[in-house]
């Protein structure tokens, strides 16, 4: 795939230093941009590629980030993932659920970040556990990932939970898988009205606890009487719980996940143009039937809204549940797979390895790395032209 020809890195090289002049980023902003700003520069050292097969000396690759917000470094960790995941799929339609909070809680959400997303995750999953446990409904022990977002194409604020669910489950008993509707998992209602309970009652107990910190705007609702009233309203807002279509088989389930585990709010193929003052992306029109449109803001307002998403340290953005929990997955899905009469999947080794290393286009020998290099090491080559990727001769 070709560079494109502008990057989130470029607009946070050129606005950095003024924003932050005027605002206060959170230490692990500052580390992102930082991050973002040297990811495959040689400023974070490079390494040299060649054939294990021919000796062909592929020149030098600048070394990657990592940052979990990076554009850049999402593709590969992606495919690692995917692959490692991919014995995780069993023989059966899977649904997909979001679960949204109202906006009324962004400001209080950006305040407690982290045990407010805690919340969000646990309120979710309890919610798919009971329903789907409630013998009126599938009577099962489900297993499934969620997967936290926090942003809108138009990198707004909007935290929510992407759900991935297989259609059934194990049986109270683990003697029996029991098959699910392919098409339908719970009733919408069902699903919104536990949800916002669960999420409800989990944020009081915790405004309850000390270390609760409530921003300057909502200063008022630290009194005990005046917190009671303002979550009363909340049941007036909309919850929105949304149901998606279901995915027909495992390998669409797969593409999809794809999709969503490692986004971040935005990607560099959707920038258009910057001009240093001015920044031009595409987005997709939700009220527009997913019309694709584009947007200009200030480049500024760009920055601010990007490092809206930084996820704090410690923060899992991809989270298993159920039967998919990870200290009883392997048990559970050799179950699983015994029930259902599928061939047991690759070892997690074998099938991360295949998703690791390139290959060789003359001779088809895998690619490896034969030195490894600091920047100051990359400087000196450079200067002295002793690197394949700097022969211009």
């Amino acid at each position: 795939m070709s560079r494109p020809a502008v990057e989130v890195a470029d607009i946070l090289r050129s606005v950095a230093t003024r924003l932050f002049q005027t605002r206060r980023p959170s230490f692990q902003q500052l580390k992102v941009v930082r991050a973002i700003t040297r990811c495959r520069t040689a400023a974070l050292g490079g390494h040299l590629d060649a054939c294990s097969g021919c000796g062909k000396q592929w020149g030098i690759s600048f070394n990657s980030c990592r940052d979990r917000h990076c554009p850049k470094c999402q593709a590969q960790t992606r495919q690692r993932w995917l692959a490692a995941r991919e014995q995780d799929l069993l023989p059966v339609p899977y649904f997909h659920i979001v679960f949204t909070l109202p906006h009324k809680l962004n400001t209080l959400i950006r305040a407690n970040p982290e045990v407010l997303y805690n919340l969000l995750f646990r309120a979710a999953a309890d919610t798919l556990i009971e329903v789907a446990g409630n013998p009126k409904r599938l009577g099962a022990e489900i297993g499934f990932l969620a997967i936290l977002h926090t942003w809108t194409q138009k990198l707004l604020f909007h935290p929510h939970i992407h759900c991935v669910i297989p259609a059934g489950g194990l049986a109270p008993d683990h003697s029996a898988w029991i098959f699910g509707s392919e098409r339908f998992f719970a009733p919408r209602r069902v699903l919104r009205t536990v949800f916002r309970g669960k999420f409800v009652d989990g944020l009081r107990r915790l405004v309850a606890a000390e270390g609760f910190r409530f921003p300057p705007q909502l200063e008022s609702l630290s009194d005990p009487k005046r917190f009671r009233a303002w979550l009363r309203s909340l049941y007036v807002h909309q919850w929105v719980v949304y149901p998606k279509a279901t995915f027909g088989n495992p390998q669409q389930t797969l593409r999809y996940l794809g999709r969503y585990t490692h986004r971040v709010a935005i990607s560099n193929q959707r920038l258009i143009w910057f001009d240093s003052d001015r920044v031009q992306f595409r987005f997709r029109d939700r009220e527009a039937g997913n019309l694709q449109r584009t947007m200009e803001l200030s480049a500024d307002e760009f920055t601010r809204r990007f490092l809206l998403h930084v996820l704090g340290k410690g923060c899992v953005r991809i989270r298993h549940f159920g039967f998919l929990a990870n200290g009883v997955r392997r048990a559970s899905l050799a179950l699983c797979r015994q029930l259902l009469n599928q061939a047991p999947s690759p070892s997690a080794d074998t099938a991360v390895g295949a998703a690791h290393g390139w290959t060789c286009p003359d001779c088809g020998a895998p690619v490896q790395v034969s030195e490894r290099l600091t920047a100051t090491e990359i400087v000196f080559r450079k200067e002295l032209r002793l690197c394949p990727a700097f022969d211009t001769s």
